[in-house]
């Protein structure tokens, strides 16, 4: 048996299913090298927080970073989408917010949470009375 190497780093970046998905369709937004950067750098910060390395992950957690991806890619070019043609047409809510973009952002929910990944409570703000109220207890 021959044994195998490790894969050498640098090169060109990793090409992900959010990415290739917009390249395929043919439509991307005017800003797309920015949206690049920022699908790779979610899906990298993904991969360190539940790695820290690609090769950590098992591989339904790889394919869930990626469903992540894809499914940020479309929510993305909704948001560019109203940001370049607006929110109403006709006196109408868009049809692209009417149903998908909260289906969409409601699944990218799903998928984060299924990788473990939940918002967190912010704690409540103090009122001023109670900030002078816990110093003074000190």
């Amino acid at each position: 048996m021959t044994a195998t190497h490790a894969k050498k780093k640098g090169g060109r970046p990793p090409v992900h299913g959010g990415y290739s998905l917009m390249v395929r369709a043919g439509e991307l937004p005017k800003r797309r090298t920015t949206l690049r950067a920022y699908l790779s750098q979610v899906r990298q910060g993904l991969i360190t927080d539940l790695g820290p390395h690609e090769e950590d992950l098992t591989t339904a957690q790889g394919v869930l970073v990626d469903r992540v991806v894809s499914l940020l890619s479309i929510v993305r070019c909704i948001e560019e989408h109203v940001r370049e043609k607006g929110v109403f047409k006709a006196g109408e809510l868009a049809p692209v917010l009417a149903h998908s973009y909260t289906t969409y952002s409601a699944e990218l929910r799903r998928v984060l949470e299924t990788l473990g990944i939940r918002g967190q409570a912010a704690e409540r703000i103090l009122t001023p009375y109670e900030i002078v109220e816990k110093e003074g207890k000190k």
